[in-house]
């Protein structure tokens, strides 16, 4: 009977439910036990840690961001969802304090990152496999650090795999103001790629485009612009885009696709507007216009086996950040204690990416 009183009061964490034994080692942790729209479900418990095995690691959280898909899961809109009792938050950085004995591929005090969506980084301290976790050096910032697993390794993939670019080449998107559309415009800036930026009609339009602009963008262009005037003006100073990316949908994804130049490819990896994409038949018919989608966790599941293309990838965007080519997006740090001030504001519309600092 007072085991199983501790272990409610503890938060039911995976030590005392597999072995009945006591836990090595607790720590704080963002908890949920249903879906539903109200995070008033999400508890700040304490969370027990297994004991760390041979091919183990124990690490401390040092950061964690609240994404869009965090509050999906919770929500349980997500494709992919946990087993309750669940622990929030999918993207974070950690540093390593314990490896167990066959544990060669970290060593004690370097910085880590997940692999796989669904880790569970809204905590203070983790136990998992080594292979479990990516390496990133503690010379990036740890912002920077926190936020390079999913937002730039989508860029990354998306700028990479669907058509063969050369330097001078176009891209276009949309959504260009996300985390993704920053990330997306550094990079192929490094790349010697021009981009096409579109983003929603707004008042702060001519700060929000010289924001863009210093971070590597050619040309923004809003929404409505481009349906009144098209892309002339701009296609006399850069070639037709051959990749065109697409975060929103609707109308707007229509107008990247008809965009395009022909043999182009249209990347969806989002649906912000929540309205079916506009194909023109004549895009598909006369301009063989391909069109894919993208989701950064089935690129990283169908190449879990591949933990060197992984590391490579984020080594690159590293390297990135490490030279200033890739700057995180704007956060706002905030003590975890305060989880209810960054997940309210994450489900806000125009607002900072917001990352909890565990200590």
């Amino acid at each position: 009977m007072l085991r199983s009183v501790l272990q409610r009061v503890l938060g039911g964490g995976q030590g005392w439910g597999a072995g009945l034994r006591r836990p090595i080692q607790s720590c704080s942790a963002l908890v949920y036990r249903k879906h539903g729209p109200d995070i008033d479900q999400l508890r700040l418990v304490c969370w027990d840690l297994p004991a760390v095995g041979a091919h183990n690691v124990r690490l401390q959280i040092l950061a964690a961001p609240v994404n869009p898909a965090d509050i999906n899961m919770m929500q349980g809109t997500y494709p992919i969802l946990p087993e309750f009792p669940a622990v929030g938050g999918n993207e974070g950085v950690g540093e390593v304090v314990e490896v167990g004995d066959a544990v060669s591929s970290v060593r004690v005090g370097e910085w880590v990152i997940p692999v796989d969506a669904g880790f569970g980084t809204w905590r203070t301290e983790a136990v998992c496999d080594a292979a479990d976790l990516l390496s990133v050096p503690r010379d990036v910032s740890l912002l920077g650090a926190s936020t390079v697993s999913v937002n730039p390794c989508t860029a990354y993939r998306m700028l990479h795999d669907f058509q063969h670019l050369r330097t001078g080449d176009t891209v276009i998107q949309n959504g260009a103001n996300s985390a993704v559309g920053q990330a997306v415009i550094q990079i192929a800036a490094a790349l010697g790629l021009r981009t096409i930026n579109i983003v929603r009609d707004r008042p702060n339009y001519e700060g929000l485009a010289a924001e863009l602009k210093a971070r590597g963008a050619d040309h923004v262009i809003t929404e409505d612009e481009l349906q009144r005037t098209g892309l002339g003006h701009i296609l006399q100073e850069a070639p037709r885009p051959r990749l065109g990316l697409n975060c929103v949908g609707g109308l707007s994804g229509g107008l990247v696709l008809s965009s395009l130049d022909s043999g182009g490819t249209l990347v969806t990896y989002g649906g912000m507007a929540k309205k079916p994409l506009q194909i023109p038949a004549k895009s598909l018919i006369f301009q063989n216009i391909s069109l894919k989608g993208f989701w950064m966790t089935q690129w990283k599941r169908n190449n879990r086996k591949d933990l060197h293309h992984l590391q490579s990838m984020v080594d690159a965007l590293c390297a990135m950040l490490r030279s200033g080519q890739l700057t995180p997006p704007k956060c706002v740090p905030v003590p975890f204690k305060n989880y209810r001030q960054a997940i309210q504001a994450t489900v806000q519309a125009h607002q900072c990416k917001q990352v909890l600092l565990m200590h």
